[in-house]
């Protein structure tokens, strides 16, 4: 599989922008550069507009108002949190009304009640099943109580399992790392609603009643494996976790659709890639390989042009001799 192209931008091109958030719209308070103003123009050419999240520590109310101090138009109803997509699920697989054991904070408590359900704290409360979310003030007696209640034999459901999370100050464990935990005393395996799998965007679009929608996230194993695993279209951008490095070693069945720095992507168009044996040419941009090793001859260090013919000639060499290859330094990643 080879790098999608348009010869309009992106936001003309698809009827329905669904944006993740941590590393792509923001990292902690702050907007990632850029995108406000990408998101307005996106809007503006009539592209709609929906927010997906993994992080299951805010209401969506919370998000929208995140996103609206950040100058970016945005509807409680905008945005779709895997803790609303997993009280979805919680919700078809117990009567209404019945105890659940919450572990996690707000905002998975808001969606679970919004659902019918009631959220208790304890084993001895008589829940029916385990839900679990991130939230940063999550402790050991929180996951202990869970594991109780999963040892007991009740079901357990995860809002998502993403290992790490971006902050402004860097990395640091996702609500994963604290499922493992969890996972580690009982050895049960959680049902899962956020991205790679389906709840979350089946969550969406349902709400969004749009057509030809793009995926746009900067994490591979969830965003991008999300969005192929619901048979959709996906932007990769580079301002979150993954790397260049990362994409260009993708194997054919984990590729995103397109590929670019940030959310600057939405309102341009992407050319065509032209690979000849170990070159290849994207409008200004040429990138040219040799051996194990790409390099940019010709173009601007981080733009779109040379992005693509990086990441196009990578996968032709990745598909051509079955290994892929690396950067030496002549493009930022």
């Amino acid at each position: 599989m080879s790098l999608g192209s348009s010869d309009r931008p992106l936001c003309e091109a698809y009827g329905l922008g669904l944006l993740d958030l941590d590393g792509v719209v923001y990292v902690g308070d702050e907007a990632v550069p850029g995108a406000v103003e990408a998101l307005s123009t996106a809007r503006g050419a009539g592209m709609n507009l929906a927010f997906l999240t993994n992080n299951a520590s805010r209401t969506a109310g919370d998000v929208a108002a995140h996103l609206r101090e950040l100058e970016i138009e945005a509807d409680d109803a905008d945005v779709v949190t895997a803790a609303e997509a997993v009280a979805h699920l919680v919700s078809d697989a117990v009567p209404v009304g019945s105890p659940v054991l919450l572990i996690g904070g707000e905002g998975l408590r808001v969606p679970l009640e919004e659902r019918g359900l009631r959220c208790v704290t304890s084993l001895d409360d008589h829940p029916v099943a385990v839900v679990q979310g991130f939230h940063p003030d999550l402790g050991w007696r929180s996951l202990a109580e869970a594991a109780y209640a999963i040892e007991s034999g009740l079901p357990w459901f995860a809002s998502n399992i993403d290992m790490t999370i971006p902050t402004a100050r860097g990395i640091a464990p996702g609500n994963g790392s604290l499922v493992q935990a969890v996972r580690n005393a009982t050895g049960a395996t959680p049902m899962v609603a956020g991205k790679p799998e389906r709840a979350l965007f089946d969550e969406a679009l349902e709400r969004m009643a749009a057509e030809r929608p793009l995926m746009v996230g900067d994490r591979l194993d969830t965003d991008i494996d999300g969005a192929i695993n619901a048979g959709l279209d996906s932007l990769a951008v580079l301002s979150g976790v993954n790397t260049l490095q990362d994409v260009m070693g993708l194997v054919a069945s984990r590729r995103p659709t397109f590929v670019a720095r940030d959310l600057s992507a939405l309102v341009t168009a992407h050319p065509d890639v032209i690979v000849d044996g170990m070159t290849a040419e994207c409008g200004a941009a040429t990138a040219h390989a040799e051996g194990a090793v790409i390099g940019l001859g010709q173009g601007e260090p981080g733009s779109l042009e040379a992005i693509r013919a990086v990441v196009t000639l990578a996968w032709s060499l990745f598909d051509r001799y079955g290994r892929g290859v690396r950067l030496d330094g002549t493009l930022e990643s």
